[in-house]
């Protein structure tokens, strides 16, 4: 019951390829851009169609399958947990970061 604590599921689709960046000779990463649409008819009875961006990063294996299998477009399904993380940026201000981090990927479109 503890892993439900920070679960996150979601099925969308890539808004561009994945940017895969290596870390020495072993370590990757792969940050991605997720689409989720939630379809719903408002009080006038017209269809509204609302989509949510989400930040994606997978490490490792995961990072190898983003790299070969994943282009924009690709339908996918992520689990992973919620993970907030700060940074400076250049000017001096600090930023905040909200993303997945994937513990599983599926792809539900074929490779283009």
């Amino acid at each position: 019951m503890n892993g439900l604590r920070n679960k996150v599921l979601l099925i969308g689709n890539l808004g561009q390829d994945p940017d895969v960046k290596k870390f020495g000779e072993d370590k990757k990463v792969a940050h991605l851009n997720l689409a989720t649409n939630e379809v719903y008819f408002n009080s006038d009875g017209e269809k509204v169609t609302e989509t949510q961006w989400h930040n994606i990063v997978a490490w490792g294996k995961l990072a190898d399958v983003a790299e070969k299998y994943l282009l924009k477009g690709t339908e996918v399904i992520i689990e992973g947990k919620l993970v907030n993380r700060n940074y400076t940026d250049k000017q001096g201000v600090k930023r905040y970061i909200t993303e997945i981090q994937a513990n599983e990927l599926m792809m539900l479109s074929k490779k283009a």
